[in-house]
C-alpha cells in the first residue's frame, strides 16, 4: 500500500447550549461547521506486529499514549475489523489542544473514515456510531464532515452548501479542560434546535445565539474576555464567540479583507497568542 495522506479538519461550534444532563454526560445541542485548518495525517500498512502512530508538529506535544487514534485502533482490532492488518500512522498537529477544536476526535474520525471509504473495514452506521461511542462523544461528528445539527437528542442531521464564513480563531497561553468546564455548568437551556434547517448557518441566524459555557470560561479565565472584547472591537465582525468548551475565541467576518486586517491587528496587541485565518468548508 502506497502513502495515503488525509486532512483532518478542524471542527467549530457557531452555537451551542446545554440543554440537561444524563448520568455521565451532558445533554447539547449545537451547529457545527469544519474550517480549512486541518492536521495532515499520512497512512500507509505496515509488517510491524503493532500499529505505528506518531506525532509531530507544533500541537503534538504532551499526547497521551492512550490517545483517541490509539483507542480507535484498539477498538478495530478487538473487534477483529481489520483482518490483523497493521498501520503506519503519522499525525502532523496543526490544530492546537484544549481548544473547543475537537482536534483529537477528528483525527480519529478521519481515520475511520478512510478505512471505511477504503474497504478495509465495513460498518454499518450503528456499528459506526457504536465504536466512535467507545473513542469519544464528539468523534460521530467528524464521520463525513460537513455543516451538520447536532440535536439535544444526540441525533444529527447534515447539510451542504451551506454560506461560507471566513474565521479569526485566537487561543491564548492556556487550554480550557473540557470537564471542568462542563462540571461548572449549573443550569440549562431549552432546546432551539430540535428542528434543524439549513438558515441556522446563516450568519443573521447566528448573530441571534451564543455559547452557553463562554461564561463559565471566562469566570474562570478572565483574559478570554479580553481577547473577545478586543475582537468585537474591531472592524466588521459579524460576531465573536467562542468555541466548544475553549479557550480558542473565534472572530466570524463576512469579508477575507476584514479577517486578515483583523489578525494584523490582533498581533500587534498580543503577540504571544496563537493566531489564525481559515474559513468554514
Amino acid at each position: 500500500m502506497s502513502v495515503s495522506k488525509i486532512k483532518s479538519h478542524a471542527k467549530i461550534n457557531l452555537a451551542l447550549n446545554v440543554t440537561g444532563k444524563l448520568t455521565k454526560l451532558h445533554k447539547i445541542e449545537s451547529i457545527i461547521a469544519f474550517i480549512e485548518l486541518h492536521d495532515l495525517i499520512t497512512l500507509k500498512s505496515t509488517k510491524n506486529l503493532k500499529h505505528v502512530i506518531r506525532f509531530n508538529g507544533k500541537f503534538s506535544k504532551n499526547i497521551k499514549k492512550n490517545n483517541t487514534v490509539q483507542k480507535l485502533f484498539n477498538i478495530l482490532d478487538e473487534q477483529k475489523l481489520l483482518n490483523n492488518k497493521k498501520f503506519q500512522v503519522k499525525i502532523t498537529k496543526n490544530i492546537p489542544q484544549k481548544a473547543g477544536l475537537g482536534g483529537g476526535s477528528m483525527n480519529a474520525a478521519s481515520i475511520l473514515n478512510f478505512l471505511i471509504r477504503k474497504k478495509f473495514i465495513k460498518l454499518n452506521q450503528k456499528k459506526t456510531f457504536k465504536i466512535t461511542s467507545l473513542i469519544g462523544s464528539d468523534v460521530i461528528l467528524g464521520i463525513n464532515p460537513t455543516s451538520t445539527v447536532l440535536r439535544s437528542n444526540n441525533t444529527l442531521k447534515k447539510f451542504f452548501k451551506c454560506p461560507r464564513l471566513y474565521t479569526l480563531l485566537v487561543k491564548p497561553s492556556f487550554g480550557c479542560s473540557t470537564k471542568k468546564i462542563y462540571s461548572k455548568v449549573k443550569r440549562f437551556t431549552k432546546s432551539k434546535f430540535n428542528n434543524p434547517k439549513k438558515n441556522m448557518f446563516r450568519s443573521d441566524f447566528l448573530i441571534s445565539q451564543n455559547n452557553s459555557l463562554e461564561k463559565i470560561a471566562i469566570s474562570k479565565y478572565p483574559k478570554l474576555k479580553k481577547i473577545k472584547s478586543f475582537l468585537g472591537a474591531l472592524k466588521n465582525p459579524l460576531f465573536v464567540r467562542m468555541t466548544g468548551s475553549g479557550s480558542v475565541i473565534i472572530g466570524y467576518y463576512q469579508s477575507k479583507q476584514d479577517c486578515e486586517l483583523a489578525k494584523v491587528q490582533f498581533k500587534r496587541k498580543f503577540k504571544d497568542y496563537w493566531c489564525n485565518t481559515s474559513k468554514t468548508i
